[in-house]
């Protein structure tokens, strides 16, 4: 392929194709090579997104506020003191972001749904006006051809709840539970693909563990109430969904990393072990009947305390399919100052990497191919969904462009990774970009963009990058 081919197909125009370095240059040749063909006929294309990163309208339309809502507004917590009240306005703006991904020519939009938004104290009252939002938004995927695969929990628990303890009380299965219900059976005669959690050991971890996102609160005991809760609601889920809707295709998310040794000695592959406990074993283990890793996690036998009796077969469910996310890989140290994870991650800098995104997550290909086999090796894994990738570059618009050449290249070269783990004959129905738009990034504010649509917060325009058109002209 030459040049002027490579920038037609790449929608790149030809001041910014020239500043493409030769060795990118290759690359992308290279990928470009691949064809959507080579994926099979009914392997997904979509886009992920989470109801609380571009939804806005935090507190119109009778909607509740949300952990986020008030994590976001206390001081100290978010770069820039930045919220998630407007974000990218969807809850106006839907139906042409719609259009835009239809465009792209997806075959999916995965979405949450706000739990406040339908239950605004979590419980009880239902707010008509957010279920109604909902039916505008599958009806205008159902009328744009797309599929509409939403995730019942995306992070923002309700407040109310969380006033009550949140994921810590184990009265979160019974509000789970009526949530779930009412959203199967309200949706489940147009949707048939659903997700029951993303990324529990995000949330759980980083809002009960160590505090870094919503609800803001430290330590190992909050942490092991929380987990075991939300493990049981992983399960508890499936099943409302499987009773409630008829040919229900149903999965569930996990964050995951392939996890390698700063070194060959025996001593890193300790902690290696322990962060792949940590990391990704320990969801999927309770869900496949395996129960908590704990031989090698013994710090969270804490966790014991909160089982039940009944408890671990309640954890099972067998799910249709599992959602693998992936950014990076992780490197892990001996360090025996660390006495529960027996060391730390090395973060790329001090590994000498300098290919990073904004988040100063390692650009690692060769980790979504590895994460994806490890997966697939349980036995009791049918499917694997690549539910979430993507990355966060500096964009900037100009003449209307969006010249975001090193998301091009991230995407070519982790699905050269996705493709080559289905060559090898894992079972991989579907691969999401995350994102559609650029959003509020968490703790992180609104500077790393990861969409494959720019957007102004300020104006609110939308910009297809040029990420957004390769994918365009890929699926054509």
């Amino acid at each position: 392929m030459n040049r002027r081919e490579l920038l037609r197909s790449l929608g790149l125009s030809a001041g910014a194709l020239a500043l493409v370095p030769n060795d990118v240059l290759a690359q992308l040749v290279k990928t470009q090579a691949m064809q959507k063909s080579a994926f099979g006929k009914d392997f997904l294309w979509g886009v992920a997104t989470a109801a609380y990163q571009i939804e806005g309208a935090h507190n119109i339309d009778g909607k509740g506020p949300n952990i986020w809502d008030k994590f976001s507004h206390t001081k100290g917590k978010i770069k820039h003191a930045q919220t998630g009240d407007v974000s990218c306005d969807f809850y106006h703006s839907y139906a042409a972001d719609l259009d835009i991904l239809k465009s792209l020519n997806m075959d999916v939009f995965r979405f949450s749904t706000s739990w406040s938004r339908i239950l605004p104290e979590g419980t009880g009252q239902v707010n008509q006006k957010g279920i109604d939002f909902y039916h505008r938004v599958i009806d205008k995927c159902l009328e744009n051809g797309i599929q509409p695969w939403p995730t019942l929990y995306h992070w923002d628990l309700p407040q109310a709840l969380q006033d009550k303890g949140g994921w810590m009380n184990r009265d979160v299965i019974n509000w789970f539970t009526e949530y779930s219900n009412l959203l199967t059976k309200t949706y489940g005669d147009k949707v048939k693909n659903w997700m029951v959690l993303n990324e529990p050991m995000a949330f759980s971890g980083l809002g009960y563990l160590l505090g870094y996102h919503a609800p803001g609160i430290r330590g190992i005991k909050h942490f092991a109430a929380a987990a075991h809760h939300t493990a049981m609601c992983q399960a508890e889920g499936g099943r409302i969904i499987r009773s409630n809707v008829k040919d229900a295709n149903i999965g569930t998310t996990f964050s995951c990393s392939y996890i390698m040794p700063w070194k060959s000695e025996d001593r890193d592959h300790i902690a290696v072990k322990r962060w792949d406990a940590f990391i990704n074993r320990f969801y999927i283990e309770p869900a496949l009947g395996m129960g908590y890793p704990l031989a090698d996690l013994p710090f969270l036998k804490k966790i014991e305390k909160f089982i039940q009796p009944g408890d671990m077969e309640k954890l099972k469910f067998d799910f249709d399919f599992i959602g693998v996310q992936n950014y990076t890989r992780e490197v892990a140290k001996y360090m025996w100052y660390i006495p529960f994870m027996k060391g730390l991650e090395v973060p790329p800098k001090k590994r000498g990497v300098t290919e990073v995104t904004e988040m100063n997550w390692e650009v690692y290909p060769e980790g979504i191919y590895e994460i994806i086999k490890q997966f697939a090796a349980y036995k009791g894994v049918k499917k694997i969904i690549v539910t979430e990738n993507g990355c966060a570059f500096p964009d900037f618009v100009m003449n209307d462009s969006v010249h975001d050449t090193n998301r091009v290249n991230f995407y070519q070269r982790y699905l050269e990774q996705v493709l080559r783990a289905k060559n090898d004959g894992v079972n991989l129905g579907g691969y999401f970009s995350w994102t559609l738009l650029d959003n509020f990034e968490w703790s992180e504010g609104y500077t790393p963009r990861f969409g494959l649509v720019h957007v102004d917060f300020e104006t609110q325009k939308r910009t297809i990058k040029d990420s957004g058109l390769w994918f365009r002209e890929f699926l054509k």
